[in-house]
């Protein structure tokens, strides 16, 4: 199982738990939603769950589910600046398609 972030990704959660000034790390998980079935969810991690999984990637921790990590095993997560728009990019290997917004994918 494996899971990568970019340099950018983990300076860009860095600054946000300094902002927030707790956390363990960042939870990235899966719902069902969208068009296409499943989303991405980003949130703060205060405590583990006995069926998490942490990966620590260049200090930060990403701490994903055991129901999520089947879909994200081998994801990248990156902090893209697009113009006006920021944010954070997943590049899924598990990801079949996705729609058309990129807000949600299938597997």
């Amino acid at each position: 199982m494996s899971v990568t972030m970019t340099p950018a990704a983990s300076e860009r959660v860095k600054s946000f738990l300094a902002n927030r000034g707790k956390g363990l790390g960042l939870r990235l998980g899966i719902k069902t939603t969208g068009c296409s079935g499943l989303a991405y969810v980003l949130e703060f991690v205060d405590d583990v769950n006995e069926d998490d999984q942490m990966f620590t990637i260049d200090d930060v921790n990403v701490i994903i589910d055991g129901k999520s990590l089947v879909y994200l095993d081998g994801i990248e997560l990156d902090f893209v600046k697009e113009g006006l728009n920021e944010g954070f990019k997943f590049t899924n290997p598990n990801a079949k398609g996705e729609c058309g917004c990129g807000e949600s994918f299938n597997v």
